[in-house]
C-alpha cells in the first residue's frame, strides 16, 4: 500500500503556518522555533536525572529509539508490558518534573488546534538516529482519551506517517522539520502514527540527532 508523498520542506518551517490534515489534526509549522533552544536544554537536565534507554517490548524486541519521560508520571515497557509508572523502573525515582516551558508549549500548540484547558501530565522523549523509526502504532495506553496528543519535533528532519484508525489504512507522509508541532485528537485522537527511518543529516543545535516531545494527558 502506498502513502501519499508532501513536498519536503526546508530545515526550518515558516512560523504561522496550519494544515489541517484529519478532522482533530493539524500541523502546525515552526510552532515551537521560539523555544526550541530552551527546550533542548531541558532535555538534557531531564537525561541527566533520568537518562535516555532503549526499551523492551514485550515481545522481547528492543526499540531502535531511545526513549525517557518527564511528568508525574512516564511511559514504560519491558517483558511485562505497556504501562505508566510513577517512578523510573531504572532510577528507581520519581520521574523528573514536566518543565514550564514544557507546559506552556503544549498548552498554546492545543488551544491553537481547537483543544482548549489542556494539562498534560506525561511528556515522553525520544532522541533517534540516522536509521532508526518508530513503527506504526496507535496511543492507547492512556485512561482519558479525550485530550489531544501534542508532538514537538526537534532537530534533524523526519517523515511522519500519518494513518487511519485501522493499521492497513492508508497512511500520509508529513515531512516535519525543527520546530514544527503535530496535535491529533477528537475522532482523530486513535489514529495509526509512525516515523520512517531518520536520513543520514546535520542540524545546528542537536547535530546528527532529532528529538520528539509527545505530551499526552496519561490518567
Amino acid at each position: 500500500m502506498h502513502a501519499t508523498t508532501l513536498p519536503m520542506f526546508d530545515e526550518e518551517s515558516p512560523a504561522g503556518t496550519r494544515e489541517m490534515i484529519a478532522p482533530g489534526a493539524w500541523v502546525l509549522r515552526g510552532f515551537a522555533l521560539d523555544c526550541a533552544d530552551e527546550l533542548l536544554a531541558e532535555i538534557k537536565v531531564i537525561d541527566f536525572q533520568s537518562p535516555f534507554r532503549h526499551l523492551v517490548t514485550p515481545g522481547g524486541k528492543t526499540m531502535s529509539v531511545a526513549m525517557t519521560n518527564c511528568g508525574a508520571v512516564g511511559w514504560f515497557s519491558d517483558r511485562r508490558g505497556y504501562r505508566y509508572t510513577e517512578v523510573d523502573p531504572e532510577t528507581g525515582k520519581p520521574w523528573p518534573a514536566m518543565p514550564e516551558v514544557f507546559v506552556r508549549l503544549a498548552r498554546d500548540a492545543a488551544r491553537t488546534a481547537g483543544f482548549d484547558d489542556y494539562a498534560p501530565d506525561v511528556c515522553l522523549i525520544n532522541r533517534y538516529e540516522p536509521d532508526t523509526r518508530l513503527t506504526l502504532h496507535r496511543d492507547q495506553d492512556e485512561r482519558d482519551r479525550r485530550a489531544p496528543i501534542v508532538s514537538v519535533s526537534l532537530g534533524v528532519p523526519a517523515m511522519f506517517l500519518f494513518g487511519g484508525l485501522a493499521r492497513k489504512d492508508l497512511q500520509r507522509r508529513l515531512p516535519l522539520v525543527h520546530g514544527d508541532v503535530v496535535v491529533w485528537g477528537g475522532e482523530s485522537r486513535m489514529r495509526y502514527h509512525g516515523v520512517l527511518p531518520i536520513k543520514v543529516g546535520e542540524h545546528p543545535l542537536t547535530g546528527p540527532l532529532r528529538f520528539n516531545l509527545t505530551f499526552r494527558v496519561a490518567r
